[in-house]
């Protein structure tokens, strides 16, 4: 007999919600002590809708070890998740999947020295939780984020990152992340002002980044809309690089932002 669908989620409330931008917002929602999830890894988040619901998949911004569940969402118009996270305020009840999901996780590189991620918009989401992982940094010698966005004012989370440094946990080993802000509509407040599938065709993401790439010491992430997904996969097989698979290893990982 299958479960009732209140079997498969929890309700839980909205501690906190910040609009960035008329576009950008970040909230925060109780988390329950049986919630289970791998920095990477998305959770299901949803509402009541007439005798229905509606659910949309969401990275966790926060660490593993964290007390709450933090979200970054990009409001598209007309969307109907959209509809309710505008509205959203403090106090109002959220549905959460009771399970995590996602494969977009750092231990599955077997091997390599550097780790490239690489994101548009709210793709930056599942890379501010793996940052916070300490396991992260004493696994790589060299970590870069490169965040990937239309205009200045989409780079919410420099700050966060520049905060790195002071972090309890993994500030000690701040100096081995290089972050690279990134626009493409804009020629003030970031390094580059390319598509990422051009930066890493031409050389400038690698000198950015301050090495080189190569398939035997460096894996890349990548996650944020489709279209730069495929480009940017396109590209790395390119240069040589290859999709890593469970039975076959290789240097890339990559999903699709939400």
């Amino acid at each position: 007999m299958a479960a009732s669908p209140e079997a498969k989620f929890t309700e839980e409330t909205v501690l906190w919600v910040k609009h960035h931008t008329p576009k950008l917002i970040t909230f925060a929602i109780s988390r329950p002590e049986s919630y289970r999830f791998a920095a990477g890894q998305f959770s299901r988040l949803g509402f009541h809708e007439g005798e229905g619901y509606i659910w949309r998949a969401y990275s966790v911004v926060s660490a593993e070890y964290a007390d709450t569940l933090e979200y970054f969402a990009v409001l598209i118009q007309d969307g109907p998740m959209s509809a309710r996270f505008a509205r959203m305020k403090a106090g109002d009840t959220i549905l959460l999947d009771k399970a995590a999901t996602g494969f977009l996780l750092p231990e599955r590189f077997a091997d390599g020295r550097e780790l490239v991620m690489l994101c548009t918009g709210s793709g930056i989401a599942p890379f501010l939780s793996i940052l916070e992982q300490p396991e992260i940094w004493q696994r790589f010698d060299r970590l870069v984020l490169a965040h990937s966005v239309s205009h200045s004012d989409e780079l919410i989370f420099n700050g966060r990152i520049a905060a790195l440094r002071e972090h309890p946990l993994v500030g000690e080993h701040a100096a081995k992340l290089t972050f690279i802000p990134v626009l493409t509509r804009e020629t003030s407040g970031a390094r580059l002002y390319k598509r990422l599938p051009e930066l890493l065709k031409n050389g400038s993401l690698a000198e950015a980044a301050g090495f080189p790439f190569t398939q035997e010491n460096t894996r890349f992430m990548l996650c944020g809309n489709p279209e730069m997904v495929k480009d940017t996969f396109q590209a790395l097989l390119g240069m040589g690089f290859a999709m890593h698979r469970n039975r076959i290893p290789g240097q890339i990982l990559m999903e699709n932002g939400f």
